[in-house]
């Protein structure tokens, strides 16, 4: 998603206490960076923050990692964090915010970090072939996933887009990770999780288009 440029982005994240301008140091340490032993989750590609702010808000006894790469989105990201936490009367202690290139997050990745959860919510479907390789999905990401996420640990992702789904499910099961389930239209599968709408999924569905959700787990 392409967004204006929003001169106060920068300085805003530089003074939050919950945003990491140097991920790199954090390789390794992202545990010990919370302070405790909570499960570890990891949003990448976080957008302007409306589902990391929901489910790390309802989800205290966890701590997320949320990853982007443009500092307007994760200004925004910021800010929507604020927002629901101050209206739950929550302080901020189980997010970090991040910028970083996706493509290359094994350099702020490793074994030690022992993450649990992966969360991909409508990343760029990148449809032309020569560009499939850009997907986060792709197998090529997937290999560099499975660096850090621990044994056993999972990944959920949702899509508007079937080629990209389809293609998806190919990756999971090339790169050594078992589908749990699946389905082509998640809102109306009935308990397949407890489904945080992002931005973007309610303007899908607004305009008719069925979201495919899919949980693997690493082998």
């Amino acid at each position: 998603m392409r967004i204006r440029f929003k001169p106060w982005a920068r300085g805003e994240l530089e003074a939050s206490s919950f945003y990491i301008d140097n991920p790199e140091e954090y390789k390794g340490k992202w545990r010990d960076l919370f302070g405790n032993d909570k499960p570890l989750y990891l949003e990448l590609g976080c957008g302007k923050g409306g589902f990391i702010s929901q489910i790390a808000s309802e989800n205290q006894n966890i701590n997320f990692v949320a990853i982007d790469m443009v500092d307007a989105m994760l200004g925004l990201a910021k800010r929507n964090i604020e927002s629901v936490y101050a209206e739950k009367s929550l302080q901020v202690k189980n997010v970090y915010l991040t910028r970083f290139d996706i493509e290359r997050i094994l350099l702020i990745m490793d074994d030690k970090d022992k993450i649990d959860r992966i969360y991909i919510n409508f990343c760029n479907p990148w449809p032309r072939g020569k560009h499939r390789k850009k997907r986060l999905t792709h197998t090529r990401q997937l290999e560099k996933y499975r660096q850090f996420l621990k044994d056993g640990g999972e990944i959920y992702f949702k899509t508007d887009d079937d080629g990209l789904f389809n293609d998806s499910l190919l990756y999971f099961e090339q790169a050594g990770f078992e589908v749990l389930d699946k389905t082509f239209d998640l809102a109306n599968t009935e308990g397949f999780w407890n489904n945080i709408e992002t931005e973007h999924e309610k303007m899908f569905k607004e305009q008719g288009i069925k979201i495919k959700a899919a949980k693997v787990r690493k082998k």
